[in-house]
C-alpha cells in the first residue's frame, strides 16, 4: 500500500459561493463528493493534501475519502486550477462502488529508446491519456505502448498498439493516434530552401533558353 491507498480526511464545509475565496485564503480547497445520485456533500482540505492527492491519483486511482465518520470509495472526476497562477482551486470527487464498473482517464506512458530520435527526427504527442472502463480493483495506473516502434518518417502509434491489462476495456477510438514521427522545424526549413533553390535554377534555365531563341529569330539573313 502507498501513500494514495492511505485514508484522505476531508472535512464537511457549510461555506459555499462568494464565501469560496475567503476559504483558499485561508489554505483549504473546497469540494464535493457526488454520491451515486444522493445529495452531494461539500467538503474541503488543506491545498497542500489535495494537491499531492491529486497529482498522484490523477483520474484514474480509487481513493479512500473519510469525511467524520463516514466512509466512500471515489474517483477525481475534476479538477479546477487558477488560470495564472496554476493553483488548485476545486475538486468533484465521484463516490463510486466496488462490485460495479466505472469510467476513468488513464494516462499513456511511452516504453523504450526511441529510433527515430536517434537519427534527428522529432515524435510527435497526440495523446497522452485514454478512458476506460473496469471495476475499481483493476484499474491501472498507466497505460503502456512500445515506442521502439517509432523508428522512420511518418511512422506511429495509436490506441491499438497499447498493452492493454485483463479486466480494462479502452472506450477511447482504436485509431486515435497516440504519437507521429515528424520532421524537425530545422529539416522542413532545409526541404523548402531547396525546393525553392531548384526552381530557381530550373526557371533561369528556362528563361537563358528563351533568350537565346529570341536572339535567333532576331537576328536578319542577309
Amino acid at each position: 500500500m502507498t501513500s494514495i491507498d492511505d485514508a484522505v480526511k476531508l472535512t464537511e464545509r457549510t461555506v459555499v459561493g462568494k464565501g469560496l475565496n475567503a476559504l483558499r485564503r485561508e489554505g483549504q480547497i473546497p469540494a464535493v463528493i457526488h454520491n451515486h445520485g444522493q445529495e452531494s456533500i461539500h467538503v474541503m482540505a488543506p491545498e497542500k493534501e489535495l494537491a499531492r492527492v491529486y497529482k498522484e491519483a490523477g483520474k484514474h486511482h480509487p481513493l479512500n475519502l473519510e469525511v467524520g465518520s463516514q466512509k466512500y470509495l471515489a474517483l477525481i472526476k475534476d479538477a479546477h486550477f487558477n488560470p495564472v497562477k496554476h493553483r488548485l482551486q476545486h475538486i468533484v470527487f465521484q463516490a463510486i462502488r466496488q462490485n460495479e464498473k466505472v469510467e476513468a482517464e488513464v494516462p499513456i506512458r511511452m516504453e523504450g529508446e526511441i529510433p527515430a530520435e536517434k537519427v534527428g527526427l522529432m515524435v510527435l504527442t497526440q495523446l497522452d491519456a485514454v478512458q476506460v472502463e473496469a471495476f475499481p480493483r483493476h484499474l491501472p495506473d498507466e497505460m503502456v505502448v512500445d515506442a521502439t516502434k517509432l523508428v522512420e518518417l511518418h511512422d506511429k502509434l495509436t490506441v491499438e498498439d497499447l498493452q492493454i491489462p485483463e479486466g480494462v476495456t479502452v472506450l477511447t477510438e482504436p485509431e486515435h493516434p497516440i504519437a507521429t514521427v515528424v520532421e524537425t522545424k530545422a529539416q522542413m526549413s532545409e526541404e523548402a530552401e531547396e525546393g525553392v533553390g531548384g526552381e530557381e535554377g530550373e526557371e533561369g534555365q528556362a528563361a537563358e533558353g528563351a533568350e537565346g531563341e529570341a536572339a535567333g529569330q532576331e537576328a536578319p539573313k542577309e
